[in-house]
């Protein structure tokens, strides 16, 4: 019999499921890839969504990442992924209209397909999906559950039946500052799930205490090579320090980080992109900074200004709206 799912599912926390198939994979691990493929009347995830089981016999605490419908199915179809790692055998398990099991209900009367298949340590497209997210390149994962491929967007193209995933690179945040909102939108970035970076040049030498986060005494520049940047990369610079801000805009608005964003208020914009006004620097790209940061939602205190930015990222990264 298999293990029960804990009673409080802080596994549901995780939405990128390739970190938990990446240590399957490296303990030598079997695991049971779960994937929305369909949903009818609006359900609570999208399609894309996933979760990972893993036979982790005693070896980890943490056999289920991700979550599909907040408590509704979650149970029943750990039941049928566990009996995929048996078997080997892939399913496509229906909730809702048409569902074999009229006892399990979606509260919110949406209808929703998922696809289990079970992936080797050894599987190569397994390899392929993690070699590009550790790379940090976009790919596409093909599947009928039975068949798997992997490659570059449009690379490998669907046959009759599979099922395409785009997967992107994870999102990163480096935060420039030292101060109490610095650190809580490094926290919150870290806690969301985010790649994150508190940048505090010549800062102290032993780190923030906060858990997952990364930490650079590095100038601005400086850090923003060694972290590098890509489109899935966003910058918030709230170090209340003309000087570091300057320093930080330099660095972050030519780069190639998606989102820069820059703590004050606008009034004191200018003063901070004059240095690169002045050097030349084209108004499309001092227009990339997002200033003030952050969503207006009207609360200035730490983890106010936090959501707000985090929440204006997660907005920008999954086309939400823009400021209020």
């Amino acid at each position: 019999m298999r293990t029960p799912l804990p009673d409080w599912p802080v596994f549901g926390f995780v939405d990128d499921v390739r970190r938990a198939l990446d240590d399957a994979r490296r303990r030598g691990r079997t695991s049971v890839l779960a994937t929305l493929v369909a949903v009818e009347g609006g359900g609570p995830r999208p399609v894309g969504t996933q979760m990972v089981f893993i036979d982790s016999g005693d070896a980890s605490p943490d056999p289920v990442a991700g979550y599909f419908s907040g408590g509704c199915v979650e149970s029943d179809i750990a039941d049928h992924a566990y009996a995929c790692l048996a078997d080997g055998e892939p399913r496509r398990l229906v909730y809702g209209e048409g569902s074999p099991w009229p006892d399990i209900r979606l509260l919110c009367g949406a209808r929703i397909e998922i696809l289990l298949e079970r992936l080797e340590a050894s599987d190569p497209a397994l390899a392929i999906l993690l070699e590009a997210w550790a790379a940090r390149r976009p790919a596409d994962w093909v599947t009928d559950g039975r068949r798997r491929a992997c490659g570059a967007p449009g690379e490998v193209e669907a046959w009759d039946g599979a099922f395409t995933r785009r997967c992107d690179p994870a999102q990163k945040l480096v935060v420039f500052g030292s101060d109490p909102t610095a650190l809580a939108i490094a926290a919150l970035g870290a806690q969301s799930g985010f790649e994150t970076t508190l940048v505090r040049g010549k800062g102290p030498e032993a780190p923030p205490p906060v858990p997952g986060l990364a930490y650079s005494r590095q100038s601005p520049a400086e850090a923003l090579a060694a972290i590098g940047t890509d489109a899935w990369t966003a910058v918030a610079i709230a170090s209340h320090n003309l000087e570091v801000d300057r320093e930080a805009l330099a660095a972050a608005l030519p780069s190639a980080a998606g989102y820069v964003g820059l703590l004050g208020a606008k009034r004191r914009l200018d003063e901070r992109l004059a240095p690169l006004r002045a050097a030349g620097v084209p108004e499309t790209v001092l227009s990339r900074v997002h200033a003030p940061i952050g969503l207006d939602i009207g609360g200035k205190a730490p983890w106010a200004v936090a959501v707000s930015v985090i929440g204006e990222i997660m907005a920008e990264r999954f086309g939400g709206g823009r400021k209020a």
